[in-house]
C-alpha cells in the first residue's frame, strides 16, 4: 500500500461513514434534556461519553503535536463526574471541540510533511499513525454506546 493510499484511508476513517457512524449523525440534535439521563444499567450518560471522547481525542492530539505534553491522570481526568452539562453552551463547546480536534488530525494526515511512521520523540514508541487510529477506534466504540443510549432514551430516528 502506498503512503498516499494510507493517508486517503485514514481521512476516510477520521470522517466517519462506511462501516462507522459519523460523529455528527449521533451528537448533532441530541436532545439537551436527555444528555444527563442514564437508562437502567447504563454506566454513563450521553454527556459523560461525549465529554470523555472530546477530552481523549484532544489528549491524543496534544500528545501527537506538543513536545511539552504532560499526561493527565488516568482515569480521573478522562471522565467527567457531572452527569449532565452545566449549560447548552457547555454541550455545544464539547461537540465543537471534538469536531475541531478531528479536523486537526485530518490536517496532520493531509500534510505530506507529517511522518505517519516515525516515533513521537517525547513518547515511548508511539507514532502519528497509532494516535490517529486510536482516536478513531476509541471514538467509534463510544459512538456505538451513544447510539445505544439514544435508542434507549427514545431519541433515535
Amino acid at each position: 500500500m502506498s503512503e498516499h493510499t494510507l493517508r486517503e484511508q485514514l481521512l476516510e476513517l477520521l470522517g466517519g461513514g462506511t462501516a462507522h457512524i459519523k460523529l455528527a449523525d449521533v451528537v448533532d440534535n441530541f436532545p439537551f434534556e436527555l444528555l444527563g439521563k442514564k437508562p437502567k444499567g447504563a454506566p454513563h450518560t450521553a454527556w459523560q461519553l461525549t465529554e470523555h471522547m472530546r477530552f481523549t481525542v484532544n489528549d491524543l492530539l496534544v500528545f501527537s503535536t506538543d513536545s511539552k505534553y504532560k499526561a493527565p491522570k488516568w482515569p480521573d481526568s478522562y471522565w467527567p463526574k457531572e452527569e449532565a452539562p452545566a449549560s447548552k453552551e457547555a454541550w455545544e463547546e464539547c461537540v465543537k471541540g471534538l469536531k475541531e480536534d478531528f479536523h486537526a488530525f485530518e490536517k496532520l494526515v493531509k500534510d505530506p510533511r507529517s511522518n505517519l511512521f516515525s516515533r513521537i520523540p517525547w513518547g515511548d514508541g508511539q507514532t502519528l499513525l497509532r494516535e490517529v487510529l486510536l482516536a478513531c477506534t476509541h471514538t467509534s466504540y463510544h459512538l456505538g454506546e451513544l447510539v445505544f443510549l439514544k435508542k434507549e432514551l427514545g431519541a433515535w430516528e
